[in-house]
């Protein structure tokens, strides 16, 4: 079994809120399961963007006009 949950006091937009509520029971799930959720996707989502900048963080830097030149010379702007 998971850790124990820890209560914490979070302050959500009123829209967001709603959404959230809606979207919870539509899926038959608490609110807690949707934000847990959602957190732990966002935390891979990090841990992918940063294993990405250190595979690649040997490559040259570029300025973004130069960038903007490499694009214009291949064709895809």
């Amino acid at each position: 079994m998971g850790d124990p949950a820890i209560r914490s006091t979070v302050y959500f937009d009123a829209d967001l809120h709603r959404a959230l509520r809606i979207k919870a029971a539509h899926a038959r799930r608490s609110i807690s399961e949707l934000v847990n959720d959602a957190l732990r996707q966002a935390l891979r989502e990090d841990e992918e963007d940063l294993a990405a900048f250190e595979e690649r963080g040997e490559e040259p830097l570029m300025t973004y006009e130069q960038l903007l030149k490499d694009l214009r010379k291949h064709g895809k702007l």
